[in-house]
This record gives structure tokens, sequence and C-alpha cells, in this order.
């Protein structure tokens, strides 16, 4: 075999069994070429859309920050940070605002990904601000501005536009799709010594928690060039085998394509998923035996939103949903089972387990939602977004689908103890949202509870055993629960659940850590914050056993 060239030997670290990490050097082009571009497209955005429209998601604390911060020590904590709270801390992601330059809509992976980091260690607390260094935010950087499509673009004949645009880069050289157009801005996970920021249009980037609390973007994951597809921003590590599973959607076929990762990090071979039509498909499950895929009928339908001005997906609601069921080890989806329940979106799964003849999921279902809703100006209630939690059934002899609600609206981001990741379980946390998706308060939910009949809203009685509310003006985000004792030894809500806060009426933000189990109006913490944290996506706990893990990188 060829010696590899220096250039290669630059552009790979940490070589090893599946841990590769691809350094990140895209060669965009200045020129005449890029200038008659950006003179077409700020024609065609002249012409034909509104700049001086305010947007929801871009407004208030929804608004992006714009500067990273090194870490700050130190931090004033009110209470204490418990012994038993194993370190090193939570991360949420959040986004960049540079993007906003031609004036466009964001809408769930629309911006970079800034990731607000805290440290928790020796009952101290400190913060970071670190954007996650995709090739996207390289090539945006060396031009001064935005040049790459943003989802919320693509509505209407604009929309089209502005996807032959990013084609016309594309094939002119102006940018360099060779490492990929994500954000990195959706949600984080470690797996195989890394911890992996993701977005599901793009691969995974490796970041690293440096010695001093610091975040470094390393570049991308590609799985040794294994991996040719989009990567889920919802992949599950089963934390009995170390294995992690994924999946990628895609506009053209194979529409979906599943993918099982080893412990050290090695991709096995690609498995398509047979469906009809392009859909986005946000998350799925996995059991101790099977992998849970969700044909939900949200489709890629790029010629209505240009006759109807809609967003490139739109809800089908005179179609069912339908949910596969495939042993999670199968090397093609001959063995796959699907059944059909009526029609919803999923956004988020808690979890998924087997029991007896039946594969159980408990997630967050949304009937008819419309994506239209939440892009555009800023509004006083977004409709069709009541997301309630659901049982759903799905029986492997009789093929018989049932589900049942375990909640009213809305609460959607489900976590768990992730210790039980596919297997059965019995606390669920959940976000309560209010009419325009702010998160109001926690929720726990017991599944061995029936749901209190009669309910027009979440309160605590049945099935719900707690509720954090976090107050007048105050909202928060998705809340992760850290367990006192990794494992399933101790009992299963022994725990915290961290989340970030911010208070509208003083402008200031923290990070609150509360107690699990009981679901206190008291926190156990509060750590107030040097900066503003604009609501985010997702929120992930680091621990120190990894990052001494990743440390090797």
């Amino acid at each position: 075999m060829a010696e590899k060239s220096q250039v290669e030997k630059k552009q790979e670290i940490g070589v090893g069994a599946g841990s590769t990490v691809v350094e990140v050097n895209p060669k965009p082009q200045k020129g005449l070429t890029s200038k008659l571009i950006d003179y077409l497209e700020k024609l065609i955005v002249k012409l034909m859309y509104d700049t001086s429209q305010s947007h929801h998601y871009l407004s208030g604390n929804f608004a992006p920050v714009p500067d990273e911060t090194p870490p700050v020590k130190d931090l004033p904590v009110k209470g204490y940070l418990p012994v038993r709270l194993p370190e090193w801390g939570i991360c949420e992601s959040g986004s960049k605002p540079e993007a906003c330059t031609s004036g466009w809509i964001p809408l769930v992976c629309s911006l970079y990904l800034m990731i607000h980091g805290m440290r928790i260690k020796d009952g101290k607390a400190a913060y970071v601000r670190r954007f996650v260094r995709t090739s996207r935010l390289k090539q945006e950087e060396f031009f001064g501005g935005a040049k790459f499509m943003k989802v919320g673009d693509l509505k209407g004949l604009f929309g089209l536009l502005m996807v032959n645009m990013q084609m016309l880069r594309a094939k002119t050289k102006v940018l360099d799709m060779s490492y990929g157009n994500g954000t990195g801005n959706t949600n984080l996970i470690y797996h195989h010594g890394k911890l992996l920021a993701l977005q599901e249009a793009d691969k995974p980037y490796v970041v690293k928690v440096m010695e001093d609390g610091d975040l470094q973007t390393i570049g991308l994951l590609d799985y040794e060039k294994r991996l040719k597809h989009s990567f889920t921003a919802h992949p599950k590590v089963d934390p009995f085998t170390g294995e992690m599973f994924t999946f990628g959607y895609s506009h053209e076929p194979p529409y979906v394509t599943y993918r099982v990762i080893s412990k050290d990090g090695v991709m096995h071979d690609p498995v398509p998923i047979t469906i009809s039509e392009p859909i986005m498909m946000h998350d799925f499950a996995i059991t101790e035996n099977y992998a849970i895929f969700m044909d939900l009928p949200l489709y890629f339908r790029p010629k209505e939103m240009v006759k109807e001005k809609k967003l490139i997906f739109t809800f089908d609601a005179t179609k069912k949903a339908r949910f596969g069921v495939l042993p999670r080890y199968a090397k093609d989806d001959l063995l796959i089972k699907w059944f059909e329940l009526p029609n919803c979106f999923i956004f988020h799964n808690a979890n998924a387990w087997e029991e007896e003849d039946e594969i159980v999921l408990i997630t967050c279902r949304v009937q008819n939602p419309d994506l239209d809703m939440v892009s555009g100006d800023v509004k006083e209630k977004l409709e069709n977004f009541s997301n309630e939690l659901y049982e759903m059934r799905f029986n492997m002899k009789s093929g018989v689908a049932s589900q049942k609600k375990l909640s009213e609206s809305a609460v959607d981001f489900p976590r768990v103890n992730e210790s039980y990741t596919g297997r059965k379980q019995r606390y669920v946390y959940g976000t309560i949202l209010d009419s325009i998706a702010k998160v109001t308060g926690v929720v726990k939910f017991d599944l061995h509870a029936e749901p209190e009949p009669g309910k027009g809203k979440i309160e605590v009685g049945g099935n719900v055993k707690g509720i954090f509310d976090l107050g007048p003006g105050r909202f928060g985000s998705e809340a992760v629960f850290v367990p006192s004792k990794p494992g399933t030894t101790s009992e299963e809500d022994d725990g915290y659940l961290i989340f970030f806060a911010h208070d509208e009426s003083t402008g200031k933000s923290s990070v609150n850590v509360i107690d699990a189990k009981t679901m206190s109006a008291d926190p156990v913490a509060v750590v107030e914050l040097p900066h503003r944290v604009p609501y985010g996506f997702h929120a992930f706990f680091v621990s120190e056993e990894q990052l001494q893990e990743q440390a090797k990188l």
C-alpha cells in the first residue's frame, strides 16, 4: 500500500480503530464569479423577500449571541453543587447570528452551533461558550457574510431560487462542499471517547473539552470514509453494549439509511430502509433487540413549496403514521415489520423497550403540525403544536398497533435516566411549553400510574408526580437527567435535573439544579451566569470519566 501524502497525514487526527478525525480545511474562492452570484442573489432578495419582517425565533431571548466567551471560573452559586453530582458539566446547543445577513427565517437547523457549557468540579462552576467550527462557518467567515442556503429560506418560488443559488456556488467552486454544509447546531452525544456535535443534514463534528474547561473543534468524523450520508441529531447509545445506533434521511433514494457503530467506533455497512417518499425523520428509538423507524407524513415536496408558497416539508393529514420495527443487527430491511397508527408527527422520543410480544414506545406526539406556523412574524400563539406524551405499542405477533395518551399539552424534549436506554423504565422528564413554545417548567411522569381524567392542562395528579415551575417571566431549556450513580443499581430517579434558565425581566441567565426524585420547588443549586444564554435546542451532560477518555484526542 502506498504511503500517505503529507497532506493526508495532516488532515487526519487521532488515528486508530474507527477513530480518525478529519481536519476541516475548506477552499472557497472569491473573485468575479462570486461577486456576480452575490449580485444576482441580492436582486432576488430585493424583489421577492420582505427583509423588514420580524421573526419569532430571532427575537427576545431566542436571538443568538454574537461573541464567544473563554472559561469564566468561580461563578456565584446559590445553594450547593452536590458532591454526588458527577463532574464535568452540561452543554446546550445555541446558535450564531452572522448567518442572518440576507434576511431569512431560522427553522429547526438554520444557525451555527454555539455550545454553552458549564463545568462542575469540587463544588464550583465555570462557564464557557464556543462555536463549533464547521466547514460552513469557516467559509462564511472567509466571505464575511452568508453564502449558504438556510432551511427557513425554502418556501415558495424564493426557496427554489435559493436552492439554485447554492447549487451555482457549489458548481463554480465558490463554495467548497467537500466537507458538507451543516451547522452542527442541534444536539450533542458522547461515544467512543468523543463528544460529537450533531445536525441531521451533515456528519458529526468532534469537540474536545480542554483541561481548563475550554472547548475546541477537532474536526469532522466520517468513520474512515464509510459515512456517505447525513447523520441524525438523535443517535442512541446502548449503555449495556456501548454501541451507537444511528440513521440518516435524504431527499433521494434510499430515503433512510440505518447504521450500527461498534463500541470501538467502527461503522458497520449501511442498511437502506424502504419507504415510498422522502420524509423528515428527526428521531428514532432502539430496544435491546430492535430499532424503530418512523415513516410519518411530513414529506419533502418541492413542487408544493413553489405552487402553494409553503415550506419544503409539508404535512399530509390524509396519510397514516407508519412505524417500522427492524432487528437492530439486520443486514437489510427484509425483516422489518410496519405498523400503522393515526397520522401524527414526532420530534422526540423518550425511550422504547420490549414487553412480551410487544414493542413499547414512549414519545411526544403532535397532531397535524404546520411548520409554516413557526416561521415568519413574531406570534402570540402557535396553533397545531400541541405536543402530548403518548405510549405506543406494536405487537410483533399479531401485527396490531395501539396508542394511549399520557398527558395534556404541551410537553416535549422528553428525557429519561439514560442508563435505561432501550430497556423498560418508569420515569420520564419533559419540558412544559407555553403557547409560543417557551419552556415554563419541567414535569415528571410516572409510567406506572394512570393519567388522571378530566384534566385540561398538565397538573400534579395521576401520572404527573411533580412539576418544577420556573415562575412568571422565567423560561428554560431542555432538562437533562444526571444520575447520582451511573448504572441501574440505584433507584431510577435518584439524581438531578439540570437546565439553563433565563429571566426576561432582568435579562440574566442561570443554570438550575433540581432534585429529580422530589421535584422540590426549592432548587438544589442556582448558578448565576455572566452572560445571557439564548433558548436552545438540546442539552447534554459529560462526566469526568468521559472527559478523561476524550483527553487522548
